[in-house]
């Protein structure tokens, strides 16, 4: 088996994350999180689509984690991001912070909006 090591270039990964915080990039982010190539910053949760809306041509999927397990999110999120263009994906925060990490790894166009576990 041959093992790679992963390697972010400028990129932004999520490195880590416990109870109510994520490790970003190296810095602790308390509450839910919005994390991009370029960055995170906090985000308003599940009610606050517009920094999701506002990655409407910079990113192609949005990995929104719903916290330690997998949920719904509301219909009026999914239905605002998938009408504007935007793949969603609803998983537990966990998973969404992998499946960022590994796309944002392979060059991919990504978020991910994640409340805490």
């Amino acid at each position: 088996m041959q093992l790679n090591e992963v390697t972010f270039a400028e990129a932004t990964p999520i490195d880590g994350y416990g109870p109510g915080f994520f490790r970003v990039g190296g810095s602790i982010v308390r509450g839910a999180v919005l994390v991009t190539e370029t960055g995170a910053r906090c985000w308003g949760g599940l009610d606050d689509a517009q920094p999701l809306l506002d990655l409407v041509g910079v990113v192609d999927v949005v990995f929104i984690g719903t916290g330690p397990e997998i949920a719904h999110i509301p219909a009026d999120l999914r239905a605002a991001l998938e009408g504007a263009g935007m793949g969603v994906e609803t998983m537990s925060s966990p998973a969404a912070c992998r499946t960022y990490n590994v796309l944002l790894s392979e060059g991919r166009r990504v978020a991910a909006a994640v409340l805490p576990v």
